[in-house]
């Protein structure tokens, strides 16, 4: 496996690989890697000849200076895994690398990219989308994959993907899991042993919340999990969205949509961290 840090060195590489017919697959990351990209990687290196990782912490999507201080970099143990799993290639570069000057591009994705998260933390996806464009530039992959925990995230690479016309496929993957159901996450890696536990009622609340959806109304499904979930000491809803699979916007009722999911975003322990799940109602 080979560590490169320009956008050079990639370019010379990959025109390499592709005067060899070989198809390119592509996993963006922003470091501090764990099973649940590892798992990304073994579906690229089954389903393509060549894998590009990128490890890369996007400045521009963090609206909180103190959450891009605090998220972790480990990008030596990074590399031993992505080798493990069989990554031909890591991309590392520096901030101006990636942003020799100001990125002033503005993506604009409505519904998708107006709710949930794009609603409590401005600029973000803008963020997404100007790093995941240079980056889609850089590589030129035939797939990319993404984990389905950003479920949001999915809905706007694709809009953008359709929007400037990138000929690559998006490949969604689902969730992984630790033993206790909380969803793998590099934010994991803050979390005391006990905030771990804690943060483990988040996934358990939405599990059961499935079987309380049989026989209660969308509202009060969504009121039991914001309820259960504040009942837990340590953990605080910021928001929780049920919503149509495709245009991430509120249902009112079951019967609105064939493809529903409860989106969510919960502070946990004392500093806290800011964790998002999933569940699928139906679809």
């Amino acid at each position: 496996m080979k560590l490169v840090q320009t956008i050079d060195a990639l370019r010379s590489e990959l025109d390499a690989v592709r005067k060899e017919g070989k198809k390119i697959g592509f996993v963006p990351t922003m470091g501090a890697l764990h099973q649940g990209h590892a798992s990304l990687v073994a579906r690229s290196v089954a389903e393509n000849e060549f894998t590009v990782v990128s490890v890369f912490l996007n400045p521009t999507q963090f609206n909180d200076k103190t959450d891009l201080q605090n998220y972790p970099r480990t990008l030596d143990a990074d590399c031993v895994l992505m080798e493990q799993v069989g990554a031909d290639l890591v991309f590392a570069p520096s901030v101006s690398e990636m942003y020799p000057e100001e990125d002033k591009r503005v993506f604009h994705y409505p519904p998708v990219d107006t709710v949930m998260e794009g609603a409590f933390r401005p600029g973000h996806f803008n963020g997404v989308c100007q790093i995941v464009s240079k980056l889609f530039e850089a590589v030129q992959p035939d797939r990319a994959y993404f984990g389905e925990k950003d479920f949001q995230q999915i809905a706007v690479i694709k809009a953008m993907v359709k929007d400037l016309g990138f000929a690559v496929e998006i490949v969604p993957c689902p969730v992984i899991r630790e033993e206790s159901g909380l969803a793998m996450s590099s934010r994991n890696t803050l979390l005391s042993e006990e905030e771990r536990k804690t943060a483990a009622h988040i996934y358990k609340v939405l599990s059961q919340s499935k079987q309380f959806a049989a026989n209660h109304s969308l509202k009060d499904t969504q009121k039991y999990v914001v309820d259960s979930i504040n009942s837990v000491v340590g953990l605080e809803v910021q928001y929780y969205a049920i919503v149509d699979g495709d245009t991430l916007q509120n249902v009112e009722s079951w019967s609105d949509s064939d493809f529903i999911v409860g989106c969510i975003t919960v502070y946990c322990g004392a500093a806290p961290i800011r964790l998002i799940d999933h569940i699928k109602y139906k679809g």
